[in-house]
């Protein structure tokens, strides 16, 4: 992994480099994540690849970027990383929940090979008369909860994430390396580097501009392929893109390629072996 940053407005955003292929990807991660998020698919590349991940404004080591944030405020910061490292044609774009909108805020405006949104990217229906921000708490639930709170050690840190219903029966190494480099402070009490505020802005923009998404997914050229988790945030049966919802998009977005990867939820899409193994295959096949 190469470490690296990009000008950005308000100051530099972090990105990290797998493997030193000429072909190149560029990911963007979720609403509460880091470009750690990434690595398993990394690591699952093929020969002749490379991914670049980045840490969005306001979380990772890019949590300092000042506001406004908002999806397209980290699309145009993704065109920036893409003008960095050289992205053209032949590059692929990829992003996982809300970094899935991220990619296609970005891609409308960018030529890519291939654009492949994971178990991200559909706009998601409010309830009529629903208040955003009600529904970002029901919806996020204990994302949101661990940014307001301190932590004893990083080991505590690690623990609430083991107890989380979606990674407790999938724990790794890998998992733990995400944890660990998303935990801020010394070796005492420790946080979650991704910023509260920038969540719920950000969420906030997911949740009421829809027309904004939709009209980004329709100039996606080549149209996009969607990958989806079975299995929801909380590891429940329904995932975050239920089939119902997928196909009111498919009918919309005729060239709309759609694959459920089966045995995964939203995060284990990106953390277990086989399914980051399987996100990997369609990035490069």
């Amino acid at each position: 992994m190469n470490i690296d940053e990009v000008a950005v407005p308000g100051g530099r955003l972090r990105i990290a480099r797998f493997g030193g292929g000429p072909r190149l990807i560029i990911a963007a991660h979720g609403i509460t994540a880091s470009l750690m998020a990434w690595r398993a698919v990394a690591e699952a590349l093929p020969p002749g690849w490379s991914l670049v991940a980045v840490d969005l404004r306001g979380r990772g080591h890019s949590a300092d970027l000042p506001g406004p944030y908002g999806l397209d405020r980290h699309a145009e910061d993704l065109e920036r990383v893409a003008e960095h490292v050289g992205a053209d044609d032949t590059s692929v774009l990829t992003g996982h929940s809300m970094g899935a909108y991220v990619a296609a805020l970005h891609g409308a405006h960018r030529r890519y090979a291939r654009v492949v949104l994971v178990d991200g990217g559909l706009p998601l229906p409010l309830p009529p008369g629903a208040d955003p921000d009600e529904v970002l708490e029901a919806t996020l639930g204990p994302a949101i909860v661990r940014l307001s709170q301190t932590y004893p050690s990083v080991d505590a840190y690690l623990d609430f994430f083991r107890a989380h219903p979606a990674l407790a029966h999938d724990w790794s190494p890998l998992i733990e390396e995400y944890v660990r480099y998303d935990a801020a402070g010394p070796d005492g009490p420790v946080r979650s580097r991704a910023r509260e505020d920038a969540v719920r802005q950000d969420g906030r923009w997911l949740l009421t501009e829809h027309e904004a998404i939709g009209t980004a997914l329709k100039a996606l050229e080549p149209a996009p392929l969607l990958l989806r988790a079975p299995r929801g945030l909380l590891n429940q049966d329904v995932g975050m893109l239920p089939d119902d919802l997928t196909a009111r998009w498919a009918a919309v977005l005729p060239g709309l390629r759609d694959e459920v990867v089966p045995g995964c939820n939203h995060y284990t899409i990106l953390f277990d072996p086989r399914c980051a193994a399987v996100v990997a295959a369609r990035l490069t096949g």
